[in-house]
């Protein structure tokens, strides 16, 4: 298991010049954009433009601040307003999106798996779950609002999380429980392919 805080992690620019990325896991550890099997990452869009096609990966995207953006692919029938924050939209990897920001600069959460390997289900959970105690071989979770202790000495805020793999494993005693009411988490469940 490993903790994570996202503003201790370096932003890396596009190429673009359209925003930034802040890469929080991928696995296998090092795997590059072409081998990668699973990757969560948080980016920043400053400005229009496209998405990157990434053939063979589903791709799940949430905003987590902003006025959000419009992603529309007209060949693919996907016209979706990425707001209110908080909802997450799954789509192909496949599909070239044009975006276009519906207000200011927005910061969105992203996973991405590689289809036939992995699959993630992505929800958000608040205070009304109750305690949560992760059930997959790999995964993630972030605080967005509020705190979560995660044991005795380890209490998350937001933007800190942790995530695990099958090289990361858990301990088998893991709990999260909201420490007031209104706390919230983006939580992540990773599971191979059959």
């Amino acid at each position: 298991m490993q903790r994570f805080d996202l503003n201790q992690i370096p932003h890396s620019p596009w190429k673009n010049g359209g925003g930034s990325t802040r890469e929080i896991v991928c696995f296998p550890p090092g795997a590059g954009m072409d081998s990668f099997a699973w990757r969560v990452s948080v980016a920043t869009i400053a400005q229009a433009g496209p998405f990157s096609a990434f053939a063979g990966i589903d791709r799940q995207i949430m905003l987590l601040d902003g006025d959000g953006v419009q992603l529309v692919a007209s060949q693919a029938g996907i016209h979706h307003a990425l707001q209110p924050r908080w909802q997450p939209f799954a789509f192909s990897g496949d599909v070239a999106l044009d975006c276009t920001l519906l207000g200011g600069t927005s910061t969105d959460f992203n996973v991405m798996t590689r289809r036939g390997q992995w699959s993630a289900a992505v929800q958000v959970m608040a205070t009304e779950h109750g305690s949560l105690t992760p059930d997959s071989p790999a995964g993630l979770c972030m605080v967005l609002d509020g705190s979560w202790k995660a044991a005795a000495e380890t209490l998350l805020k937001p933007g800190q999380g942790l995530w695990w793999s099958p090289s990361q494993p858990l301990p088998e005693t893991l709990t999260l429980t909201p420490q007031q009411t209104g706390a919230h988490l983006v939580w992540v469940s990773l599971t191979p392919s059959l």
